[in-house]
C-alpha cells in the first residue's frame, strides 16, 4: 500500500498533546498503527504522554530538537530516531531555529 503525505491534508494542531506552540500533521492510520509525517515549529513541543498499549519509533527528516523519555534527554538531528517504548512516557521539544520535520511509526502492541 502506497501512502503520499504530498497528496493527504496538513492538519494545523495547537498545543499537541498539551505542548506548546503548532503541529503541522500529515497521517494514515488504521486499526494497528499510525503512521505520520509531521513539523514541529520552532519554539513548539509534543506534550508529555504515556505510551500504554503501543511504541513509538520517531525519524528526524531535518531540523534539530530534543526528546526526554523515561527522564533521559536525547539531542535529536537529522537522521537520528527517538524509540518510545510502550510503557514510557515522552516529548519532544524543537529547540531550533528551523522547522523540525518528523516522520513517525505508532505501533499497537497487543
Amino acid at each position: 500500500m502506497k501512502i503520499d503525505f504530498e497528496e493527504s491534508e496538513v492538519k494545523k494542531i495547537k498545543e499537541f498533546k498539551g505542548g506548546i506552540g503548532e503541529l503541522l500533521l500529515r497521517k494514515f492510520e488504521d486499526d494497528t498503527c499510525r503512521i505520520m509525517r509531521s513539523t514541529l515549529t520552532p519554539g513548539s513541543t509534543i506534550g508529555l504522554h504515556r505510551h500504554e498499549g503501543d511504541c513509538e519509533v520517531i525519524y528526524v527528516l531535518s531540523g534539530t530538537g530534543v526528546a526526554l523519555c523515561g527522564g533521559k534527554k536525547e539531542k535529536l538531528v537529522k537522521g537520528t530516531v527517538h524509540y518510545c517504548p510502550k510503557g514510557c512516557e515522552h516529548t519532544v521539544i524543537n529547540t531550533g531555529k528551523k522547522d523540525l520535520n518528523l516522520f513517525a511509526i505508532v505501533i499497537k502492541q497487543f
